[in-house]
């Protein structure tokens, strides 16, 4: 059986609504789906951060605090904590002039995924190699 690759583009700021949310959320479900599949059929999902979603991944966020809401900073922590493949678009980060250092991750947590920053051409083959893409 064939493996289905699902491609999640996470291109919505952190606050302006939900949609990052959802996007982290769904990616998340893979696993609960494997369960509806055939033997040998497994769900590779990955998570794409472009545009204004590249600050959805900046450690620190002060989100209640600031806006009165829980911040997506634990949404993306929790995706490198099961193992979820996210690629953050290099340029998105060089335009918005944030380094590295400044990004997110789950050491905290037990994590040993990483986030992937990665040139756009990278995010392109992905997207062009999944099954199911989705623009949250």
């Amino acid at each position: 059986m064939a493996d289905i690759k699902c491609a999640f583009v996470i291109q919505r700021p952190p606050y302006k609504s939900e949609t990052s949310t959802l996007g982290f959320t769904h990616a998340i479900s893979y696993q609960v789906v494997e369960m509806l599949l055939e033997d040998g059929q497994n769900v590779i999902p990955t998570v794409c951060m472009v545009g204004e979603g590249v600050l959805n991944l900046i450690k620190d966020q002060k989100a209640m605090e600031n806006y009165g809401v829980t911040s997506i900073e634990s949404h993306g922590k929790n995706s490198l904590l099961v193992d979820l493949d996210i690629l953050v678009c290099k340029e998105d980060l060089d335009g918005f002039g944030i380094p590295e250092d400044r990004l997110l991750d789950a050491e905290d947590m037990g994590a040993d995924k990483k986030l992937q920053i990665v040139p756009y051409s990278e995010i392109q083959k992905a997207m062009e190699s999944a099954n199911h893409l989705l623009f949250f």
